[in-house]
């Protein structure tokens, strides 16, 4: 039941407990007798016939009033009681700034001059006696000044009037406290900052400190465009791709010193400060901040800039658990009301309890708690839950690493190294700064903090030594191992996860060596879970940051790829996923990929070349892509179309006819999935499934198609044809291409050709593509590819079972006894052997036994030599039916 509004009560205790607000009744009774009659009123517009220092006094005078009762009363909440004080303080802040212009140069506009909110301002957070920190910033070509005056003089004279204006005390008071000191370096810079100078700081030279400070910017007074032209610019700063565990490691140490600083503060009881001490609002700001950089730079969703709503972004996110926000924002109420009712009683920026009992008493009564104890006990639980989650982030200690030569083989024996001896020589290869990652004080510092996690971790590897060489390899190709060392420090589970990959996955730790940011997509647990639905990842995939060009959405796309595949990986080297699933997430990853970097790719090209009216751009996935099941190592086999009038010619500034327009389009989009960047490899492109193959235009009309389909594609065409479907094109132009290849499959076909032409390409394959070892899962007879084999002739024979996916294909061709019911069995196990062996024995050679043990594990076999013994009758199985359906004309 919601209680209503009770001005009376609250207008009570304002006079009773609250002598600002007391004489801010008596001065404006007006005011309080609508207010005692439940009337809110809104807020005025200045008033323009007072000079504008008293106009504002005067009206912050009227509205700190108003928040008060109004809050006090019920009638506002804690968001609407925040807003209102900001909204004044930024109208306040732009008038003052207007003002300052026009009393220099009358006649000027007031452009040139922006002031960046930070803090609560910028969260729009402000609290009830706050002060603004606000950051001065001026463009010299259009800031007004006098003749004769330099720009950045001129500057310097607008913000001290400004800060005048605003914070000066006469007999009216004053309008806000300014303090200018979160500018760069405020000791030895002006008041005012030219833009461009400021940009290149933080660019360039800012601390990490500064980067959490602005997730709560923004342009909140003067010229608006130029504030956030300033913002724009220095984005990049503050959201980065790649994680920055040493701005985290500064947070932490800032709270650290606060705590030492304000120390008599931060024991609970009388005397506490709310805002500084242990568990107080400051722990939760910095817990929103410190997740939020952790992940914003991935997410733009979580780069909210109030509290309330970062901590709801993220538990919604799944970054932070859903407890752990409920318990952090009702913390954040009762902390921030209680502090704006210790605020009104004097109008101090105070943060603290009273430590006298009287004074104590008085602001419980002012928050209708009836006594200082009873307002003690409410904030209490809640001090003591933040502080217990904040403290939390802090990894656990463990004890150091021997230097000592003797002694650090024993202690790396007792954590799991056979070969202790051996891997002491690598950690005091480190320790000597032989690779360039390590010769700098702050790499050996941070390689001396996370050396003992580590090499627990890979002491408890299944397989030590592997990992500690791929691990090496990895230190000795990096440029920089800073961050990722604090990385590792700050998330210690990160380190075991890691020694698993390293231990089973050459792919994987390839990969991380070449880019050590991978790791950064598996700081929590959803990376572990399966990836999204098309529709989720192509909106991840579309959203690269506000003002990219082309290439930049293409590197974001890469970045998005390279991370969901590391992912997928991990999850089979964890043991977290069937392979089937991560054999379908893989396949929409690629889609999705596809799907984004074809519209991006249009669009640009269309800048240049326009459209071709009528026409667009269809893409057929066929293989594993088609079938919606890859592996880690699969390329894309795809066939480009255009739907039209190939006599087209489209209609921008350089137009091409229809053909050579789409032949260009489809080479620039190959490029784009394929060629290898700073963000890595994307994909391996094949068309030469294309009609007429590497002989034919890389790009054939859709009547071309459905014309070279029906007429002269050979058997292995349509055979290839049975897994296409298309993954990018408007739903008419899927729907029409769908029609063509439901029409080609339905056609009658002569079987004893269609077997003889399918035996003698497996054959001509099997010379051409031999089995990589005795764990090929593809290649080796009676595995995957002769299954593919027989399920297609089948399909083309029997004129029924067509589905790109496989596995209800077979389902449907066993329901009509075409094909063994063991089939469908024999071609999941063959598929999760094919995903997993792919990334943990690429060369298809028997793993080491620790990798064994990973493969029994994520297969579910009782050991190794009983997956072994099921692989080879499962393939004696596939060899028989591939035998029934090819009538043993199969010659190799």
């Amino acid at each position: 039941m919601i209680t209503p509004p009770d001005f009376a009560d609250a207008l009570a205790r304002a006079a009773a407990h609250a002598p600002f607000l007391r004489v801010a009744l008596e001065q404006q009774p007006d005011l309080a007798a609508e207010l005692a009659v439940g009337i809110v009123p809104d807020p005025l517009p200045f008033d323009p016939d007072l000079p504008i220092g008293v106009a504002l006094r005067r009206a912050r005078r009227r509205e700190a009033l108003i928040v008060a009762i109004a809050d006090l009363a019920g009638a506002l909440d804690l968001a609407g009681v925040t807003q209102r004080l900001t909204a004044f303080a930024d109208r306040a802040l732009d008038a003052a700034i207007r003002a300052a212009i026009h009393e220099r140069t009358p006649d000027a506009e007031p452009i040139g001059f922006a002031a960046i909110a930070l803090g609560k301002q910028g969260s729009c957070e402000l609290n009830y006696s706050s002060d603004i920190d606000p950051i001065l910033l001026f463009d010299p070509a259009t800031l007004p000044h006098r003749p004769r005056e330099e720009p950045q003089e001129a500057a310097i004279r607008i913000g001290r009037r400004v800060v005048e204006l605003l914070q000066a005390r006469d007999g009216e008071g004053y309008v806000l406290r300014v303090d200018l000191r979160l500018r760069p370096s405020p000791e030895a810079t002006p008041i005012a900052l030219p833009v461009d100078g400021a940009i290149s700081y933080y660019e360039s030279a800012a601390l990490p400190w500064e980067r959490a400070a602005f997730i709560r910017a923004r342009a909140v007074a003067g010229d608006l465009a130029l504030g956030r032209r300033f913002l724009d610019a220095i984005r990049p700063f503050v959201w980065r791709r790649g994680v920055d565990f040493g701005a985290v490691g500064d947070i932490r140490e800032i709270t650290r010193r606060i705590r030492d600083h304000h120390s008599q503060g931060q024991a609970f009881g009388p005397g506490y400060d709310l805002k500084r001490g242990r568990g107080g609002i400051r722990e939760i700001e910095f817990f929103a901040q410190i997740h939020q950089l952790i992940h914003g730079g991935r997410d733009a969703g979580l780069r909210a800039p109030a509290t309330i709503d970062a901590l709801d972004g993220l538990a919604a996110a799944g970054r932070i658990g859903a407890d752990e926000a409920a318990t952090l924002k009702a913390a954040y109420v009762a902390f921030r009301t209680t502090e704006h009712r210790l605020q009104m009683v004097d109008d101090r920026q105070t943060h603290a309890l009273p430590r006298g009992q009287d004074a104590l008493d008085n602001v419980g009564q002012l928050a209708a708690f009836g006594s200082g104890a009873s307002l003690i006990a409410m904030l209490k639980p809640h001090v003591l839950a933040v502080g217990a989650i904040y403290d939390s982030l802090d990894p656990p200690d463990t004890a150091a690493l021997s230097s000592d030569g003797e002694t650090l083989p024993a202690q790396l024996e007792s954590i799991g190294f056979a070969d202790a001896a051996t891997a002491a020589q690598l950690v005091e290869r480190w320790r000597g700064g032989s690779y360039p990652a390590l010769r700098s004080a702050a790499a050996r510092q941070a390689l001396e903090a996370v050396l003992p996690g580590l090499m627990t971790a890979l002491g408890q590897a299944p397989d030590p030594r592997a990992a500690l060489i791929q691990i090496d390899a990895m230190l000795s190709r990096l440029p920089s191992a800073i961050n990722f060392f604090r990385l590792l420090e700050a998330r210690p589970q990160l380190a075991q996860l890691m020694a698993t990959i390293l231990s089973h996955a050459p792919l994987l730790a390839e990969a991380l060596g070449r880019r050590p940011a991978l790791l950064d997509g598996l700081i929590d647990a959803t990376a572990l879970a399966p990836v999204g639905d098309l529709q989720a990842l192509i909106k991840e995939m579309s959203g690269a940051e506000e003002g990219d060009d082309y290439q930049g959405a293409l590197e974001h796309v890469r970045r998005v790829v390279g991370e969901k595949r590391f992912a997928l990986g991990a999850q089979l080297v964890a043991g977290t996923s069937d392979p089937l699933d991560v054999a379908h997430g893989y396949a929409r990853v690629a889609v999705s990929a596809v799907d984004v970097l074809a519209a991006a790719t249009v669009a640009d090209f269309a800048k240049t070349h326009g459209h071709v009216p009528d026409s667009e751009l269809l893409i057929l996935a066929l293989g594993r892509l088609g079938g919606g099941a890859m592996t880690h190592a699969s390329d894309l086999d795809l066939i480009y179309l255009f739907t039209g009038d190939f006599a087209g010619e489209s209609d921008g500034p350089k137009p091409l006819g229809a053909v050579h327009y789409y032949n260009r389009l489809a080479q620039r989009l190959s490029a784009a999935l394929s060629v290898p960047t700073a963000a890595g490899p994307l994909y391996d492109i094949d068309t030469r499934l294309r009609p007429s193959g590497a002989q034919g235009p890389l790009v054939v009309s859709l009547d071309g198609f459905a014309r070279y389909q029906r007429e002269d594609a050979w058997t292995w065409e349509h055979m290839a044809l049975t897994r296409a479907r298309a993954i990018f094109g408007s739903d008419s132009a899927r729907a029409a291409v769908t029609a063509v290849i439901d029409e080609v499959l339905a056609t009658p076909r002569d079987a004893a050709k269609i077997v003889t032409d399918a035996a003698g390409m497996r054959a001509e394959m099997a010379r051409h593509k031999p089995p990589g070892g005795p764990l090929d899962a593809k290649l080796l007879p009676g595995a995957l590819v002769d299954l593919e084999f027989a399920v297609h002739v089948a399909q083309l024979t029997h004129r029924t079972g067509f589905d790109p996916d496989l596995d209800p294909a077979i389902a449907t061709l066993a329901e009509h006894a075409i094909v063994p019911a063991a089939i469908g069995e024999a071609y999941r196990l063959l598929t999760r052997m094919l995903v997993l062996l792919r990334l943990v024995a690429p060369d298809s050679e028997p793993p080491s036994i620790a990798t064994q043990a990973l493969i029994v594990r994520v297969l579910g076999a009782e050991s190794w030599s009983a997956l072994v013994a099921r692989f080879d009758a499962t393939r004696q199985e596939v060899s028989r039916f591939w035998a029934s359906v090819s009538g043993g004309r199969d010659e190799r």
